[in-house]
């Protein structure tokens, strides 16, 4: 597995418990290190992993107005911790993070594929649903890459 992945589905592991045991700020760090520790020990890009997480929770209002938004027949708290929490990554790595060495399209499918990994039979579908129509209201900005 890449790292990158590997460290995709570490972040979604911690957000998803964090999002459980009700979003304590001071609990996320914690939670981190021992998923890193239990599921990928000498991890090189370990960073990346807290990149993601600080980068959901500092702009968690605004990733939520944006689920909101492109699923309105799923209020927020109706969709599964699993999905959400790929939706924030997904759209924080979309969206927010702007980084050039991920592409759109990698950011989607990316976050497809810990939906189909980690989520129920039709979470890899309503997670492309979400994000696609997210990235089409975006103009399709690096469509080519």
């Amino acid at each position: 597995m890449a790292n990158r992945h590997l460290s995709r589905s570490i972040a979604l592991q911690s957000l998803f418990e964090w999002d459980m045991r009700g979003q304590q700020a001071a609990a996320l760090q914690a939670i981190a290190k021992h998923n890193i520790q239990e599921f990928a020990p000498g991890l090189d890009d370990g960073d990346f992993i807290y990149t993601l997480m600080y980068g959901v929770k500092d702009n968690m209002e605004s990733i939520n107005a944006l689920i909101q938004k492109s699923a309105p027949d799923w209020p927020l708290e109706q969709i599964t911790t699993v999905d959400r929490n790929v939706l924030r990554i997904g759209i924080f790595e979309l969206m927010i993070a702007n980084a050039p060495d991920v592409p759109p399209k990698v950011a989607i499918n990316e976050a497809i594929e810990l939906a189909k990994t980690f989520g129920g039979p039709s979470s890899g579908k309503f997670v492309n649903g979400v994000l696609g129509t997210i990235y089409k209201n975006m103009g399709e900005p690096r469509k080519e890459e």
